[in-house]
């Protein structure tokens, strides 16, 4: 017997799970479905028609458990997917705890939920704070609350409201000593913002008994859409699903949570916690410069917690200038939770709390878009201040390295991917990449401000290219030079007209190739390098004035 069956309700032992449409269709893809008494017209709305939301969706997508797996280092049966990482914990209690007979185990202050849910299940709640000298669970006196009833203990790490890590020793005691007896529920919720962003996943293989639950509204901007993950045995999972739901899930949320999985979506997502874990430790230190903060939590998350001699007060200031916090005061008294927003926010936030700034924090220069015509899909995303990634991939190999050469010149990061049809000719690949780039960079310089604007640059190679490129807002491109031959490796030389049109004109510069030579790939290659280069010192930020008389550009 698994310790799942040994602490699951015994009146649920025998539940037969209900067989929706799409469960007993057996992942059968039906050209006409007569079987889940749907409408066969969409609603009105273009989004309602592209989601497909007339039909009911898988219940738990196998497609998106495969990526979930992949992210985590799990198996897609491990995972349970749901509205979000507060329906396992609903669903954990009405699996394991019996009304009137069973309890859990909180450590305050800590997640309001977990309350809540056990009071909905009628399951008991036995609180053992915190210890307050560091905030860290009281494992000897846990261990000692705990009793043959007593089915989960629920431990949010890194902590909410404060935003530390719970000892990872501390833990892996809780597991060990309640063995056969507790469910240790970890709550992961923020982990992604920590240095260790991986969690304990790890130890699940070790300890059976450990439960990890996961959200994609953090890290992956995904609140809105409500999804979450519970990550456990295989067994667990499994009995899990005999208690959910028909389909928990939207058809709209499936599609926009793959999209934001997809490699470029996972690059944008580690981009921007990159920036919010700096703007976290920015606002560590400039927090206590207020007149209105008295003390300021260490935090691993995307938030911080501040205590203020008067919370009240604190808050007040902050709605003048149209901000929004949380008072915390109820679990910590003249506390409140700051979440750490963009650049802008923050400095705005600041300026509210009394802080003065040395110099303004300028915003990323980052943006992900996707192209998608008849004849191809193209996902980019940039950033044009960390050159932190490098990923191109079109089919057209040359052009692909080309491509690179842009971005590696160019000091920015590039990933860049599209699917097209290359049986027709490459003529649509290439141009809707030059298409996609251009705006994917125009989106990223934002109003320009600052930017240097023009930029130049001298031959490479043994081939003579030169570029010049005037961010103007005035699409033109001339390319001046003979190439000797018709293709270099698998791409077409007829196409870097087009290319360099076309980039011009989404990107709004005016952009002159001249080059000479007599070796087609040093030329081709030289022009790519040097439109890099160009572009390096064209999007180099110089300060903060607009560079145009006419104040816009």
């Amino acid at each position: 017997m698994t310790i799942f069956e040994k602490l699951m309700r015994p009146d649920l032992k025998g539940l037969k799970a209900y067989g929706s449409a799409r469960t007993e269709a057996g992942g059968f893809k039906a050209d006409i479905a007569l079987d889940a008494n749907e409408s066969p017209w969409p609603p009105f709305g273009p989004f309602a028609a592209q989601c497909e939301v007339n039909r009911y969706p898988e219940p738990q997508p196998i497609e998106l458990r495969q990526r979930l797996g992949a992210i985590y280092g799990v198996t897609p049966d491990q995972i349970l997917l749901g509205r979000g990482s507060d329906e396992g914990m609903d669903l954990l209690l009405r699996l394991f705890c019996r009304a009137g007979k069973d309890e859990i185990i909180i450590c305050p202050p800590t997640f309001g939920m977990y309350e809540v849910y056990a009071a909905v299940q009628g399951a008991a709640v036995v609180r053992v704070p915190l210890k307050q000298k560091d905030w860290q669970l009281d494992v000897k006196a846990i261990l000692a609350a705990c009793k043959p009833v007593t089915k989960l203990i629920f431990i949010p790490s890194p902590n909410a409201p404060m935003g530390h890590l719970m000892r990872r020793e501390d833990i892996l005691k809780l597991c060990k000593d309640r063995a056969d007896k507790s469910l240790i529920v970890l709550d992961e919720a923020y982990v992604e913002f920590t240095d260790a962003p991986e969690g304990l996943i790890a130890e699940l293989a070790k300890q059976p008994n450990l439960v990890i639950l996961r959200t994609l509204s953090k890290s992956h901007a995904l609140a809105g859409e409500r999804l979450g993950v519970v990550i456990g045995s295989p067994d667990m999972i499994a009995m899990l699903n005999k208690i959910r739901a028909p389909y928990p899930l939207p058809q709209s949320t499936i599609r926009v949570v793959l999209d934001a999985l997809s490699s470029n979506g996972l690059i944008q997502s580690a981009e921007r916690r990159r920036i919010l874990m700096s703007e976290r430790e920015r606002l560590v230190a400039m927090l206590p410069k207020s007149p209105f903060v008295k003390r300021v939590f260490p935090s691993v998350a995307n938030f911080i917690l501040v205590e203020s001699p008067d919370a009240g007060a604190l808050m007040k200031e902050l709605r003048r200038f149209g901000i929004l916090a949380r008072d915390r005061s109820s679990l910590i008294p003249n506390t409140v939770r700051i979440t750490v927003g963009s650049p802008e926010e923050n400095d705005t936030m600041l300026r509210a709390l009394g802080v003065t700034l040395p110099v303004p924090v300028r915003s990323p220069r980052l943006y992900s878009l996707r192209r998608a015509t008849k004849e191809t899909k193209i996902d980019v995303t940039v950033d044009l201040d960390t050159p932190g990634f490098l990923k191109v991939e079109t089919g057209i190999g040359f052009f692909d390295h080309m491509l690179a050469q842009i971005a590696s010149h160019g000091g920015f990061g590039l990933a860049l991917t599209c699917e097209g049809d290359l049986k027709t000719g490459q003529h649509h690949t290439i141009e809707d990449c030059a298409l996609a780039l251009g705006e994917a960079l125009k989106k990223a310089l934002g109003d320009k401000r600052g930017v240097a604007r023009f930029g130049f640059t001298a031959p490479l190679d043994e081939a003579l290219a030169q570029v010049v490129i005037d961010l103007s807002g005035r699409p033109h491109a001339e390319l001046m030079g003979n190439l000797p031959a018709l293709a270099v490796g698998t791409m077409d030389s007829e196409m870097m007209p087009h290319f360099f049109r076309s980039l011009a004109t989404s990107l709004g510069a005016s952009i002159h190739v001249t080059v000479k030579g007599e070796n087609t790939h040093h030329m081709i290659e030289s022009c790519f390098k040097a439109t890099g280069r160009a572009l390096r010192d064209a999007l180099r930020r110089e300060g903060d004035e607009m560079p145009s008389t006419k104040g816009t550009l």
